[in-house]
This record gives structure tokens, C-alpha cells and sequence, in this order.
């Protein structure tokens, strides 16, 4: 079998290892203009993987390039960018005027994928206290949470600011 044949189904695997000492092994003149290729995109998404978890995924010691979704795109925006779509999203207030206990709630919403009868029960709150909650955060923000497109917004405005907090180069 082919090395870079190889080195896919070990990545697939996650195997990461066999791949470098696969890599290390081979003799400065046998490699390959395709595999010094394979090995410098490889070498480049495992530094963005890196960037974009020490962001996103803190929990998490091992990270797959293709797992990133939208945190590796919101890596890539310029700063200037992000903070332009911060103002616009937060229009009324600013992300900061919302407290602990809100954003709490907020993650916890998203993380029960927008149902409220099972956020309320994770949150050991009445349905209606969630429900009081979500009106409160609507106008605070102009953006209503049950509603999807109001709900990606909001994420994606949690995640930009997440990313400008971390201290990324300005530009």
C-alpha cells in the first residue's frame, strides 16, 4: 500500500503517531514532491487545529482538523471584522451587559438544541421561569432565541466574541 494511502487511513483513524514516525522514517531522498506536499498541508492544519481549540474546544487535549465547523472559520475573519459584527448583532446593548447567570442560560439553551421543556429541567427551573428568561435576554438583545435564525446569530456572535477575548493578532 502507497505511504500516503497509509498516512490517510491512519488520520482517519486517528492515529497520528504511526503517521510522523512513518514520515520521520523515510530518507531525505526517497521522499516524494507529493508527500513533502501531504506533510506541509498536514503540518498546517495541525497548527490550525491547535489555534482554533486553545479558542474554542479548552476541554478537549485532541482535536481533528475536519471538527472545527464554524471556529475555524471565525478564525480566519480579520479582528476588525468580527468586532463590526459584534456591534451589529448588539445593536441595543452590548454582549458584555449580559451577566453569568444569563449566558448560563443562554449555553444551556443551545446546548438542549432550542427545547425549553428539557433547558428548564436541566436547569432545575419552571418551564415558564426559562420561558421569562428568554423574553428578558429578547429584549435586552432584539434577538429571540426560539427562533432559529435569531438562535445562529446569537451563537455565532458568542463564538466571534469568544475569539476576540482570547487576544488574536489585530488586523
Amino acid at each position: 500500500m502507497e505511504l500516503l494511502e497509509q498516512c490517510r487511513i491512519w488520520h482517519e483513524n486517528d492515529e497520528h503517531q504511526k503517521i510522523i514516525d512513518a514520515l520521520e522514517a523515510i530518507p531525505e531522498g526517497e521522499r516524494t514532491p507529493e508527500q513533502d506536499l501531504e506533510l506541509a498541508r498536514a503540518y498546517k492544519e495541525a497548527g490550525i487545529a491547535i489555534d482554533v481549540g486553545r479558542v474554542f474546544d479548552t476541554e478537549k487535549t485532541v482535536i481533528n482538523y475536519e471538527n472545527l465547523g464554524i471556529g475555524r472559520l471565525i478564525y480566519q475573519l480579520p479582528t476588525t471584522l468580527c468586532e463590526m459584527f459584534l456591534q451589529e448583532v448588539f445593536k441595543k446593548n452590548p454582549i458584555d451587559a449580559l451577566d453569568q447567570e444569563t449566558l448560563f442560560t443562554i449555553n444551556k439553551f443551545f446546548e438542549n438544541n432550542l427545547n425549553v421543556s428539557e433547558t428548564a429541567r436541566k436547569l432545575f427551573v419552571h418551564r415558564n421561569t426559562l420561558v421569562y428568561r428568554l423574553e428578558k435576554i429578547k429584549k435586552l438583545t432584539g434577538l429571540d432565541l426560539r427562533e432559529f435564525d435569531d438562535a445562529i446569530v446569537f451563537k455565532v456572535a458568542l463564538m466571534v466574541k469568544k475569539y476576540l477575548d482570547s487576544s488574536p493578532v489585530k488586523y
